[in-house]
């Protein structure tokens, strides 16, 4: 049986670091906060929530990638772990701040 690497999972959050409201993107996981970017280290393979680490990821850089806009590059704060984001700066709702993202690409 084949093992997926990608789970659906497009639930709201509030942002343990902000403390603001986070809606689902509607079409993919939404895995980071669109206002300060940071997210959490809960995934082992996207959206299956499966990390028991649990530390805030705040964004340490961004690229932008050719096919698929900006990454954001996660350091998680607990254990150090290094963990790439698709950007949504594009999203129909909230869309990421594009601003921070770009001040992101010069830390990268």
């Amino acid at each position: 049986m084949e093992n997926k690497r990608f789970s659906k999972n497009d639930n709201g959050f509030i942002c343990k670091n902000c403390g603001k409201e986070v809606l689902p993107l509607g079409y993919t996981s939404r895995n980071h906060c669109p206002f300060c970017l940071c997210s959490l280290h809960v995934d082992i393979n996207p959206g299956d929530r499966a990390n028991t680490c649990g530390g805030i990821l705040r964004p340490a850089g961004a690229e932008p990638d050719s096919k698929r806009g900006y990454i954001i590059i996660h350091k998680c704060e607990k254990c150090g772990a290094v963990v790439r984001n698709r950007a949504a700066h594009e999203a129909k709702v909230q869309p990421d701040d594009l601003d921070l993202i770009i001040k992101l690409t010069a830390y990268h």
